[in-house]
């Protein structure tokens, strides 16, 4: 069994309620990421959906968690006969750390009514791009290959961009294949875009994510931009689109965080 998917696994408790544990296979800086978080609470709603498609997932980050056992309730809130409509509250020492909200409708491979208004990311090739290196307390990239585009990479090395953008190419380490759990790692595994022009900064905490299923990629790599127009108030938008090889879109996200500058 592949590194993700024990760590997605969940035990039913009793109707409607499951246990799982959040690992700290995919931190960063010690802290899980919201992906994988939002996959862990959608692994539980599937349990109980009777469609296994998944349209779009909203999670809302309450309060940092640890890794460690954790609580999953679900609730079905809505049903009709071609979609349902699940919640699931993730509780750890009796107090709820996130919520997430997920559209669930039936398969649809017959369908033929692509239509793309925005072109792909235009990545350099992989060899030109700046591989993210694995750094202690940052598992993520324990379990991920990850290459940034140069147009995107200064900032690690003090050059700052005018635009704040991330796009590069992404793959889990043991070439496991993507499903739509995966995809919800991958549409949040990126630095955030704000790093791109403002250099790092101490913390940019995820407050909600929202990621629109479009289909289950076939390719070994994904390519991804994440981009931020946006940030007021101390809290910033970033749009993300996520790519398989052969130009076809997989998913497409929003979230929404806080930006605190480094002292």
């Amino acid at each position: 069994m592949f590194q993700f998917d024990k760590d997605v696994a969940i035990t039913p408790k009793g109707d409607f309620l499951y246990a799982g544990n959040v690992s700290d296979n995919w931190s960063i800086n010690g802290i899980p990421n919201g992906g994988y978080l939002m996959a862990l609470l959608t692994n539980a709603m599937l349990q109980e959906s009777k469609n296994d498609n998944i349209v779009v997932v909203t999670a809302a980050y309450l309060s940092r968690l640890r890794p460690g056992p954790v609580d999953l309730a679900v609730e079905n809130f809505a049903a009709s006969l071609n979609m349902d409509r699940f919640e699931t509250r993730l509780i750890q020492d009796g107090k709820e750390r996130v919520r997430a909200m997920g559209t669930f409708c039936q398969s649809s491979q017959d369908r033929n009514d692509d239509r793309y208004e925005k072109d792909p990311p235009l990545l350099a090739p992989m060899d030109q791009c700046v591989l993210v290196p694995q750094m202690p307390k940052y598992t993520l990239f324990d379990n991920v290959d990850m290459y940034l585009d140069p147009e995107c990479a200064g900032w690690f090395v003090g050059k700052l961009s005018l635009k704040s953008e991330m796009k590069g190419w992404i793959k889990f380490k043991e070439d496991r294949p993507f499903d739509p759990l995966s995809v919800l790692l991958m549409a949040d595994a990126f630095p955030p875009p704000i790093l791109a022009s403002q250099g790092a900064v101490a913390w940019v905490p995820t407050v909600e994510l929202s990621i629109n299923m479009h289909r289950v990629p076939q390719t070994k790599w994904l390519k991804c931009r994440f981009r931020t127009h946006f940030m007021s108030r101390g809290f910033l938008q970033e749009d993300g689109e996520v790519w398989d090889e052969n130009n076809q879109l997989v998913a497409v996200s929003r979230q929404v965080a806080q930006f605190k500058r480094a002292k």
